[in-house]
């Protein structure tokens, strides 16, 4: 989709952002309106189900956008997918999954996707929901320590991938029998972590956001218990586990920031001595600089709040032999308030909070006052009349 300028023989081109729906892990063409050199890259990067993706090969130079339906070299058959990158993007695509066409079989792009093609695909995609929960019955039956997350078919519907998950190595000779019986395809297995299944299958978090696995994250990086101590947080399970009973892949986005933020701190099992107590640590708000101490070393009691900074005094205090008369020093001076300006000189930009001024209520129902409506208000030297009234 092209939007011609009024003048001039420029365009904007609209294809980069194209997304299909439900579509995951898409990416941003920023050169889809630039015209694909065939002599430096021919590779087209085709997605199929969820999170499959794989390099292909344009040998024809059939003209292709991001967002087209193309029928894909598989074995056996043809496989149906959707292009999401091609031209000099897919090189680096390429050489970031270090995907090596020299040491690796390279399948060719057959032709964009025919109206039969595309039929013979969707009848096939209705197939796999149905295809998963009958596979597990069998699976039971079989007493396979198993389960069966997706069924994913092939475009053309002679082939079915099977994808579980195992804690254990599973036997599955059997089962590939039994599958191949009913369903009259060939049968693939493969094996996946939870998160894994977590991201072909989908979902929303507990933050309201469709699921990292399954929008963007292409690789797992394993998520330790020291990630939630080291940011403070609460070592419940059910708080810190994802959709896919494992620690949430988010917990390692800030863990930089807080390792560095936390460096500053004094170590947690240095106590302050006080005249009156001993403090123990509690908590701690990196980025607030801030630390609570309690007088119990085991559970919160008379707990206290205060700054980075007078912790270490206290410190420096107790390794002089000095104890303070209390831990929240309130006698310290509070910090100046700053008042910032913008960089022009134009005034501070604190200046829309101030106040307004209350206007005297007296002047201003000096009119509304009784026996005195719409007339002369007398002064302070006039002499009240003695003339009758009428």
């Amino acid at each position: 989709m092209d939007f011609i300028l009024d003048k001039g023989n420029q365009r904007l081109c609209a294809t980069g952002c194209r997304k299909s729906s439900g579509q995951m892990l898409s990416v941003y063409d920023w050169l889809a309106d630039i015209p694909v050199d065939y002599n430096t890259s021919r590779y087209v990067e085709v997605q199929f189900k969820n999170t499959r993706k794989g390099f292909y090969l344009n040998s024809n130079e059939i003209p292709l956008e991001k967002g087209d339906i193309v029928a894909v070299e598989s074995n056996p058959g043809h496989d149906i997918g959707v292009v999401t990158m091609q031209g000099y993007l897919v090189a680096m695509q390429m050489r970031k999954n270090n995907f090596d066409p020299s040491k690796t079989e390279v399948k060719r792009v057959y032709r964009k996707a025919r109206q039969a093609d595309i039929d013979k695909w969707n009848e096939s995609k209705a197939k796999e929901h149905d295809a998963m929960l009958r596979s597990r019955k069998i699976a039971q039956d079989l007493h396979l320590n198993m389960k069966i997350g997706d069924v994913e078919y092939q475009g053309d519907g002679n082939k079915a991938i099977f994808y579980y998950i195992a804690d254990e190595r599973v036997d599955f000779r059997q089962l590939i029998k039994v599958l191949a019986e009913v369903f009259q395809v060939r049968i693939e297995m493969k094996q996946i972590g939870a998160r894994q299944e977590a991201g072909r299958i989908g979902g929303t978090g507990p933050c309201g956001r469709e699921l990292c696995c399954s929008t963007f994250l292409s690789n797992f990086q394993s998520v330790g218990t020291n990630a939630a101590r080291i940011q403070d947080l609460s070592m419940n399970p059910q708080k810190l586990a994802g959709q896919c009973a494992k620690l949430k892949c988010c917990l390692n986005f800030e863990l930089d920031n807080y390792i560095e933020a936390i460096k500053e701190f004094p170590p947690k099992n240095v106590q302050l001595e006080t005249e009156g107590a001993t403090w123990y640590f509690f908590k701690l708000d990196a980025f607030a600089r801030k630390m609570t101490y309690s007088t119990a070393p085991n559970f919160p009691q008379n707990l206290v709040e205060i700054s980075l900074d007078r912790a270490k005094e206290v410190i420096a205090m107790n390794q002089e032999g000095k104890k303070p008369a209390s831990l929240d020093d309130k006698t310290h001076a509070a910090a100046p308030s700053i008042d910032f300006a913008t960089s022009v000189g134009e005034g501070s930009l604190t200046r829309f909070d101030k106040k307004k001024k209350r206007h005297n209520r007296d002047n201003r129902n000096r009119n509304h006052r009784g026996g005195n409506r719409g007339g002369h208000r007398p002064e302070s030297g006039d002499k009240p009349s003695n003339r009758p009234e009428a």
